[in-house]
């Protein structure tokens, strides 16, 4: 009996159970057993014996006291009695049956007929002993049922932790966003997860049993065939694929997707002929939507080599389609021809209509020049108001010609933006290939060359490259190095030309000219250094040394010559010098640097300079007009047409161009615009210079008409500050000795 007891216990206490997250922990359940028996002695008995084993034992006098326990409380294993008062075994095994099926009756009766035994069984008694029994023998048969418990809760936790993992499994395959398929051997789907579902439209039958050709794009069926079947015959090795697969409703784009697979040997269960091998092969792989992705990333190709506002090739597709027609030219030995185009006057658009509007003429333009060139030509956004075109495979100079002639027509209609209509013409130069280059980066480089060329003319037109293009290149780059250098060791120099008063005729003010004192080339005029100088914005440099300068020069003859301390400094300022955002705070610490009073210093600027930007012109001129330094208006009446700015700028002087004056050759000659601008001049208070006197006719004319300041040959050339210096002191000595 000890024995069995034992058994009961280590049984139990070896009893293994598992929690829904499939982690181990190890407990000894507390076995309940109730003692339903009318007899006092009998339950009492029991009970003592089963305690001997650390059993908790209840005890219920009746049927309806058992049933009253087992109501409250679970109970593991049930001694019944049949034969009882009020509610008897029987009726109790119907009510534990029906109720509390996880409790275990065993039958302990005196009553052991075949009948009573039968219909036990059928109630689902476990055991039956009879009274009396030797108590070992309880012992045993509960000691075996406690074992069948134990053993069925573990197949039951087992069974449940199965599930679980069963039920993991389904989520995390069935909630992946991947879509999670099985093949077999023949390529036939015989799994797909609830995504595949979800991203092509089919049912999850419509899947299972169809070969895998049915869903792929036509396209890509070889490719998936071709990676399908090398997994079958390369087990374990991985297999990566992109294709595209058809959605169920038609007028769907099909969508990508990016397919890892690996063969793997199924089971019978997998399959759907349970009669296959059961070491049958089949492909087992995850396919991950990549449709998006894929749009993303033609989107970002496309900005990388194209424009964003005209969606035109951009400068690095263009060289590389350069490339490729340089190729196929060397094998069919013909041309190609490099085209930039540059806008005329765009600037004006975007500066009298905005921007936006500018913008809309760019996409209109695009679209216009591009129903003038075949497919097999690009047009390419490279700037602004810029464009390259290629003309791959053509013969000779002619086909670039009839295709400037359809450009040139259909420029000729407007484009009508925001209800204007706006004309366009285009400067375009023009390279070839092989005459005038061998890479892209030269064709385009000598293009531009062109362009330039046809700029400098007058715009709207057309030019190829020739060689002199390149020689005149070099030339600026060596006049433009030349500058910088010229800045750098001080070879400029200033040179003076008088301005005299005609009643005194003395010198009342110099106008300071800039010379480029070169090494090898002597004195260069202003002519052929000034204009490239602007270009390449060294003409800020440039102005703000002459300046400098030449109030240095004006401060050394007034501290030793102060009878030259009336003498008007003139000094021309270029409108790149206007724009830059010291220019006022320059103007002024260089007058204070040299102690000069601001009306020592008259500012010269040309009509074209105050009309470009009369805002920032006005705002500055102003500031400067307030500390007293004076202005005068360079080459007057050769500009825009409106006057209005002379009473809206603080000008003190017009100089009259000396196209003008050159007009007056004889006694008889006259011109009425200076008679007019001398008269206007007057009625505005400010005074008058008359540009380009070079003779007697011209200098008496100009003293006619009450013009009271000239300058010209007549009085004097440009000279170097010595020579000036000298002649206005001869001149001021012999005014005070009369």
């Amino acid at each position: 009996m000890n024995d069995s007891g034992n058994n009961i216990k280590q049984y139990y206490s070896s009893c293994l159970y598992k929690n829904a997250l499939g982690s181990d922990e190890t407990k000894t359940p507390a076995v309940t057993i109730l003692v339903a028996d009318d007899e006092k002695l009998m339950r009492e008995s029991v009970q003592e014996l089963l305690s001997l084993y650390n059993l908790n034992c209840l005890l219920a006098e009746d049927g309806q006291e058992a049933l009253d326990i087992l109501a409250q409380q679970p109970v593991d294993i049930l001694l019944l009695d049949l034969i009882m008062p009020k509610v008897d075994g029987f009726q109790v095994m119907k009510e534990v049956r029906t109720k509390y099926p996880d409790t275990d009756i065993i039958i302990t009766s005196g009553e052991a007929t075949f009948k009573n035994a039968t219909l036990a069984m059928r109630h689902g008694v476990k055991d039956f002993l009879h009274k009396p029994y030797i108590p070992s023998e309880l012992v045993k048969v509960i000691n075996n049922l406690l074992e069948k418990q134990a053993l069925q809760h573990q197949v039951d936790e087992m069974t449940r932790c199965i599930q679980v993992s069963e039920e993991r499994y389904r989520f995390f395959v069935n909630n992946s966003p991947d879509m999670v398929y099985m093949l077999d051997k023949d390529g036939h789907f015989i799994f797909v997860n609830e995504r595949a579902t979800e991203l092509l439209g089919y049912e999850h039958d419509e899947f299972i049993g169809r070969h895998y050709s049915e869903f792929i794009h036509k396209e890509d069926v070889e490719k998936a065939h071709f990676a399908f079947s090398t997994s079958l015959s390369n087990l374990d090795i991985a297999q990566k694929i992109e294709f595209k697969m058809k959605a169920k409703y038609e007028g769907t784009e099909p969508c990508c997707f990016e397919s890892r697979s690996i063969a793997v040997k199924l089971n019978a269960s997998e399959i759907p002929d349970r009669n296959s091998n059961n070491n049958h092969v089949g492909i087992y792989g995850v396919a991950r939507d990549v449709t998006e992705q894929k749009r993303l990333d033609e989107l970002i190709y496309f900005q990388l080599y194209h424009d964003a506002l005209t969606n035109l090739p951009n400068r690095i597709l263009f060289r590389d389609r350069i490339n490729f027609a340089i190729t196929q030219a060397n094998r069919s030995a013909r041309k190609v021809a490099i085209m930039f185009l540059d806008m005329d006057r765009f600037k004006i658009v975007n500066d009298s209509l905005g921007h936006i509007a500018g913008d809309k003429l760019l996409q209109k333009i695009s679209k216009r020049l591009l129903t003038c060139i075949r497919d097999s030509d690009t047009l390419a956004r490279v700037g602004g108001d810029e464009f390259n075109l290629m003309l791959p495979d053509i013969r000779n100079r002619e086909d670039v010609i009839n295709l400037i002639n359809k450009i040139t027509l259909m420029l000729e209609q407007p484009f009508n933006i925001e209800g204007n209509d706006v004309y366009v013409t285009f400067s375009i130069g023009t390279a070839l290939y092989p005459d005038d280059g061998t890479s892209s980066e030269t064709l385009i480089k000598h293009a531009d060359m062109a362009m330039y060329n046809i700029k400098g003319k007058g715009k709207n037109g057309h030019e190829f490259f020739s060689d002199h293009m390149q020689l005149l290149l070099q030339q600026h780059l060596s006049i433009e190095n030349g500058i910088r250098l010229a800045i750098q060791e001080d070879q400029f120099e200033v040179y003076f030309q008088p301005q005299y008063n005609t009643k005194l005729e003395i010198i009342s003010g110099v106008e300071a000219l800039i010379r480029w004192n070169h090494p090898e080339k002597g004195l260069v005029s202003p002519n052929d250094f000034i204009p490239l100088a602007e270009e390449t914005g060294l003409i800020n440099d440039i102005g703000e040394w002459m300046l400098d300068a030449s109030c240095k020069i004006l401060q050394n003859w007034i501290k030793h010559h102060s009878v030259l301390s009336n003498i008007t400094l003139a000094v021309n300022i270029s409108a790149s010098q206007i724009s830059t955002s010291h220019f006022v705070d320059f103007v002024l610490s260089t007058l204070k640097k040299y102690n000069l009073k601001p009306e020592h210093l008259e500012l010269e600027i040309t009509e074209n300079t105050l009309m470009k930007d009369m805002d920032l012109v006005v705002g500055k001129l102003k500031q400067l007009s307030n500390h007293g330094v004076r202005f005068a208006v360079d080459d007057f009446g050769m500009g825009y047409s409106s006057l209005s700015y002379l009473q809206t700028l603080p000008l003190n002087n017009l100089k009259i161009d000396r196209s003008f004056i050159s007009t007056i050759q004889s006694v008889n000659d006259k011109n009425s615009i200076i008679t007019a601008i001398v008269a206007m001049a007057k009625e505005l208070g400010m005074n008058i210079v008359a540009e380009g006197v070079e003779n007697e006719v011209q200098i008496n004319y100009v003293k006619s008409i009450g013009c009271p300041t000239v300058q010209g040959y007549w009085y004097g050339r440009p000279m170097p500050a010595e020579q000036l210096q000298v002649i206005a002191l001869q001149q001021l000595n012999e005014l005070n000795y009369a």
